[in-house]
C-alpha cells in the first residue's frame, strides 16, 4: 500500500511539475483580497486544482460527518425501541410471576387454615 501511495504521488508531482512548464505564460491574477501583477498559467492552474482537492476533501468529510451522524441517530432510536421491548415483557413477566406468586400463597393459606381442627370450645 505505501508503494503504491508513493508512486502516485511521484506521478501527481510529476503532472503538476509538467503543468507548470507547459503553460509558462504570464498574466496578471486579480484576486478579491489583491492583485498579482504576474503569475504563470501552469502555476495559477496547481493552485487552484489544490485549493478545489482541499475544499472538496473538507466538503466531504463534513458532509458523510452528517450522514455518519444521522446513521447513528437512527441506529440509537431502534435499540432504544427494543431496549423499550424488552423492558416492558420483563415487567409482564415479573407482574405475572407476582400474580402467580400471590395466588400461592393465598391457596397455601387456605389449605393450612382448613387443616386445622376446630377446637371445640
Amino acid at each position: 500500500m505505501r508503494y503504491v501511495l508513493v508512486v502516485l504521488l511521484v506521478v501527481l508531482f510529476g503532472y503538476s511539475l509538467a503543468l507548470v512548464l507547459q503553460n509558462g505564460t504570464e498574466l496578471s491574477v486579480d484576486l478579491l483580497f489583491t492583485q498579482v501583477p504576474a503569475m504563470r498559467l501552469g502555476l495559477l492552474l496547481l493552485i487552484t486544482l489544490v485549493l478545489g482537492v482541499v475544499l472538496g476533501l473538507l466538503l466531504g468529510v463534513q458532509v458523510f460527518r452528517v450522514f455518519q451522524n444521522s446513521w447513528e441517530i437512527k441506529r440509537l432510536r431502534k435499540d432504544i425501541d427494543h431496549l423499550r421491548k424488552e423492558q416492558l415483557n420483563s415487567a409482564k413477566l415479573m407482574a405475572a410471576e407476582a400474580a402467580a406468586n400471590t395466588r400461592h400463597e393465598k391457596t397455601v393459606a387456605d389449605v393450612y387454615s382448613s387443616d386445622r381442627p376446630s377446637s371445640p370450645l
